[in-house]
């Protein structure tokens, strides 16, 4: 298992891809693949046949995985993409901006 920087509910910023410079919440990190599902970014269309009776089926709007790499964090008090530091406070390992030096 992967150990991965991003955690669930953070908000990130794309770098690269047709999403670039979005932000949005992350919902589902999946370390074993490296991948991350954020709210409302990498959205792809998917055909649904509808499966009982009075059930419509049609084209649906689907968050997709995203690669980690491709998403970096921002800081919620200075509002700056950057990456996650780690330090010791009371003997627990807490995450910490590199910018402006607050508790993530």
């Amino acid at each position: 298992m992967k150990t991965m920087s991003i955690k669930k509910n953070d908000t990130v910023v794309v770098l690269s891809g047709k999403d670039k410079g979005k932000r949005g919440k992350v919902l589902k990190v999946m370390p074993e693949s490296g991948k991350v599902i954020v709210e409302k970014i990498n959205l792809v269309s998917r055909h649904q046949k509808p499966r009982r009776q009075g059930e419509e089926g049609g084209i649906l709007q689907k968050e997709a995985p995203l690669y980690a790499c491709k998403v970096m964090r921002v800081c919620p008090k200075c509002d700056k993409p950057t990456r996650p530091a780690s330090k010791l406070v009371d003997g627990k390992k807490v995450r910490v901006c590199k910018k402006c030096g607050a508790e993530i």
